[in-house]
């Protein structure tokens, strides 16, 4: 069994997507270390001592241990330590790869696996990145309540987790939980982004608007697809290299996008009379002509999270413009007994059936939300049947437990 690096420190749900990726790997045999990117000097010599030239990978995701961190670089000769000892990587990309450029053209590990949590990402990565390893398409996941409990991380801590995990609290049945709709997530008010589409003048602003409004009439389309078109049309004689290098440039138009269908969604369902509970940052600014039928909370951790979804009987999710993949809230929604109401990809056609163990609504049509929300909360018996249909369905394959099983064999067999 091959021993496995993990970070803690970095992005809180990253903490936690591999502190439940780790519990699952630690049962099957692996060697667990936890290394804390916010406090390197005291977690670095007992990082050495775990290390075993041969049999250590690191399993990372979005590019930590490689993205500017001093102390995973040799001062000698600027090789990344992992090059020097010879230590593969994993690394799950749990964002779109144009977000990352500057890792992927600049500098990555040697012998680094770039694993896709879209199959949309992994075609953008065969066309652009060709040269770089990919590994299988892994979707996020979906965890239980409270999760794997970590007992602590002093230093590189090689038993972080208890033998046994508790036994986790029974669900509520959907008849005894507080609230109607709940939604996860932070919201930032899209003119935001309006400087910059607007920062270099109005030729390029009616270009960029254009991009936006063809991708909020067709939703179905991603980005990537969206842009080319429109680039070409501009500048028909543009290359493979000129469109790769356009594509980070457009980063503002996916966060104006993606607000802007979360938004519309939660406006929908309020502005209807349906009470939503929002939990997250920036919802305070929101703009609703209905603000009595919005209950903001706080921002919450990865447990808090799963906790609100087992007092939630519907959850709603807008997805991040992820057109072939999932979101771990549609899983995590499932197994702590909610339904799980969603726009669609094409892998959640795949293996979710609307009505049956989910709800889903369309970005195109989005009138028909309130409607949706309103006739499922009248008909409680088989809003219940479609959440117990829909933990089962999470259940059977869709866990961290199951993901780790995939990056096992991968790990194992490579």
């Amino acid at each position: 069994m091959k021993k496995i690096i993990f970070f803690d420190g970095g992005i809180e749900t990253q903490n936690y997507f591999s502190f439940q990726l780790a519990h699952s790997l630690k049962a099957m045999g692996h060697e667990i270390c936890f290394f804390n990117l916010k406090k390197p000097l005291r977690d670095e010599r007992l990082f050495f001592r775990f290390l075993e030239p041969g049999n250590t990978v690191l399993l990372c995701f979005n590019y930590h241990g490689f993205s500017g961190e001093y102390f995973f670089i040799d001062d000698d000769n600027g090789h990344f330590i992992w090059d020097d000892l010879k230590i593969p990587v994993y690394n799950i990309v749990v964002d779109h790869p144009y977000y990352y450029h500057v890792f992927l053209d600049d500098d990555i590990p040697s012998i680094y696996t770039h694993i896709s949590i879209d199959r949309n990402h992994e075609a953008y990565m065969k066309r652009f990145f060709p040269e770089i390893r990919r590994g299988p398409f892994i979707p996020l996941a979906g965890t239980r309540f409270p999760g794997a409990a970590v007992k602590g991380l002093g230093g590189p801590d090689y038993d972080c987790f208890d033998t046994e995990e508790p036994e986790p609290p029974a669900l509520k049945p959907l008849e005894k939980r507080s609230m109607d709709v709940s939604f996860i997530g932070n919201y930032t008010i899209p003119v935001t982004f309006d400087k910059y589409i607007n920062r270099l003048g109005d030729e390029y602003a009616r270009f960029y608007w254009g991009i936006i409004d063809d991708m909020l009439a067709h939703p179905s389309r991603t980005l990537e697809e969206v842009a080319e078109e429109h680039i070409l049309l501009e500048l028909p004689d543009t290359d493979e290299a000129g469109l790769k290098s356009v594509m980070p440039n457009l980063i503002f138009i996916d966060n104006y996008v993606r607000f802007t269908e979360r938004e519309r969604a939660i406006r929908a369902i309020a502005e209807s009379g349906t009470k939503v509970h929002l939990f997250g940052g920036g919802w305070v600014n929101f703009p609703c002509d209905r603000p009595e039928n919005l209950v903001i909370g706080n921002p919450l951790d990865s447990a808090e999270c799963l906790e609100v979804l087992t007092d939630s009987k519907i959850s709603l999710n807008v997805m991040p413009w992820f057109k072939d993949g999932a979101h771990d809230r549609i899983f995590s929604t499932m197994l702590n007994g909610a339904v799980s109401l969603t726009d669609s990809s094409v892998y959640l056609d795949e293996i979710l059936r609307d009505g049956e163990d989910c709800l889903k609504y369309d970005l195109s049509a989005m009138d028909r939300l309130p409607e949706i929300v309103s006739l499922a909360l009248s008909r409680p018996d088989e809003l219940q049947e479609t959440a117990d249909r829909g933990r089962l369905k999470a259940e059977q394959g869709h866990t961290w437990g199951q993901r780790a099983v995939t990056l096992h064999e991968l790990i194992e067999n490579d």
